[in-house]
């Protein structure tokens, strides 16, 4: 089976950077969003817009990533639903998620929750960075390349 990529595209800074690597790679990509997102006009970039409901585009990505697929996601439960299907997951960061990364990053989430809701902890994530963008274009580059020499070519 050949390597697909999913996006969870709704807030992902990156889409233009897996554009780039897909095409060199010729590979399928899926940008899903809850709401229309603009995407090239390439038949191996294909637009699912999923509606509103809660968790609608990690849903439809979770059930339809598998072995050989990469994910691209902020979505720390999505990164651990896409790693039990057996996907690879990437933040826009750069940062791969891994079985042994994604239980500790699960609860600094749920720490955070907390201390947010106890008025504790205030703000969001870094800002994204010219240095996240490189970061991810080389884990994705790394991860493509990775999972063809596993496949065989």
């Amino acid at each position: 089976m050949s390597t697909r990529i999913f996006i969870d595209a709704d807030a992902c800074p990156v889409k233009e950077e897996v554009y780039r690597v897909a095409a060199r790679y010729a590979i399928k990509v899926y940008v899903v969003a809850n709401s229309f997102i603009r995407t090239p006009r390439d038949p191996a970039i294909e637009r699912v817009a999923v509606g509103s409901g809660f968790d609608a585009a990690d849903d439809w990505i979770a059930e339809r990533c598998g072995a050989g697929d990469i994910v691209v996601t902020a979505d720390i439960p999505l990164a651990g639903r896409c790693l039990k299907a057996g996907a690879e997951a990437i933040g826009p960061n750069g940062k791969a998620f891994t079985e042994n990364s994604i239980g500790m990053a699960l609860a600094m989430r749920e720490l955070m929750s907390d201390l947010r809701a106890m008025g504790e902890a205030g703000g969001g994530p870094q800002p994204f960075s010219p240095r996240d963008r490189s970061a991810f274009l080389s884990a994705l580059d790394q991860a493509v390349t990775r999972l063809r020499r596993g496949a065989g070519g």
